[in-house]
């Protein structure tokens, strides 16, 4: 019994150290399907860029780096703010757009 907890824990830390990272932005200014599009758009070209989410009702923006990249948080706000928006807000988190977008559909 010992050990399989302890193999469980160890594929957890495991499993754990392999989370996606991504940068999770609260931006003001964002107010129809076009502002998401435009943000997207310009996100997605970055080079370290994996996936983009674009939360309208939350004014958020998600972006999750490619494995073994890593999301430049000023390079972001600045295409943000370059594209006529204000980020108010900027945090890494440990999860992928999936686990980001499974968050808002239970929050609904």
């Amino acid at each position: 019994m010992n050990k399989l907890v302890i193999s469980l824990a160890l594929a957890l830390a495991t499993w754990s150290s392999f989370a996606a990272t991504s940068i999770k932005a609260t931006v003001n200014g964002m107010v129809c399907a076009f502002c998401a599009q435009g943000i997207e758009k310009r996100i997605s070209s970055m080079p370290a860029t994996k996936a983009v989410y674009v939360d309208l009702k939350r004014k958020t923006v998600a972006i999750e780096a490619k494995e073994g990249q890593t999301l430049d948080g000023n390079a972001i706000t600045a295409e943000i703010t370059d594209a006529g928006y204000d980020v108010v807000k900027l945090e890494t988190v440990q999860k992928s757009i999936e686990e980001i977008k499974a968050e808002v559909k239970v929050r609904k």
